[in-house]
């Protein structure tokens, strides 16, 4: 037992060190929590960059999108108004063509007929018989027929008086008649009865 008691104060005061384990966590926790806090740390840095990152890019991304969808649906609306500029131009062009006066004359005959037609417009088509040989028919002999169009309303109550009778009718003929003018491209523009 003397042994034990001949112990140097030094060996009594500090504790006795059973194994290395126990001390370990002691001394060494600072050390391994604190590379493990840093480490930790440096990821939720760089996860937060790149967080930052993948949010400007995507702003950038969403607005470039947006540039490019608002810049092609200027170019659309500009596209289409365009061509129903284009359209209502051509239109115009083509009706002021059609309706240009090709020549003006005048053509007397019996007036044989008068009437109102069509399937969709309603127009007044009339016939006059101008005399002639008609060699497309010869057992008619003197049938030669000229068909016209009457726009105005008093000009076709004049006619229809002058049913049967000699006339001398003045008339404008245009390139193209449209469908609501008149199946011919003779308009009549005014009527006088033929003295005989």
């Amino acid at each position: 037992m003397e042994k034990s008691n001949n112990e140097s104060p030094k060996e009594k005061d500090t504790p006795k060190k059973d194994t290395p384990e126990q001390n370990t966590p002691e001394q060494n926790t600072p050390e391994k929590d604190t590379p493990e806090k840093e480490k930790s740390g440096v990821l939720e840095g760089i996860e937060d960059k790149v967080r930052d990152f993948v949010k400007d890019a995507d702003k950038e991304i969403s607005e470039t999108i947006d540039a490019g969808v608002k810049r092609t649906k200027s170019f659309f609306r500009r596209l289409l108004i365009g061509l129903l500029v284009l359209a209502v131009l051509a239109g115009a062009g083509y009706m002021l063509y059609a309706n240009y006066t090709y020549s003006e004359g005048m053509r007397a005959g019996n007036l044989i007929k008068i009437s109102k037609k069509g399937m969709l417009f309603k127009t007044y088509e009339g016939q006059l018989k101008l005399g002639g040989i008609d060699l497309s028919n010869p057992t008619e002999g003197l049938s030669d027929t000229w068909s016209f169009s009457v726009t105005d309303e008093a000009i076709v109550k004049q006619l229809e008086k002058l049913q049967g009778q000699k006339v001398v009718l003045r008339y404008r003929e245009i390139n193209q008649s449209m469908p609501w003018q008149g199946d011919t491209n003779y308009f009549i523009v005014s009527i006088d009865q033929q003295k005989e």
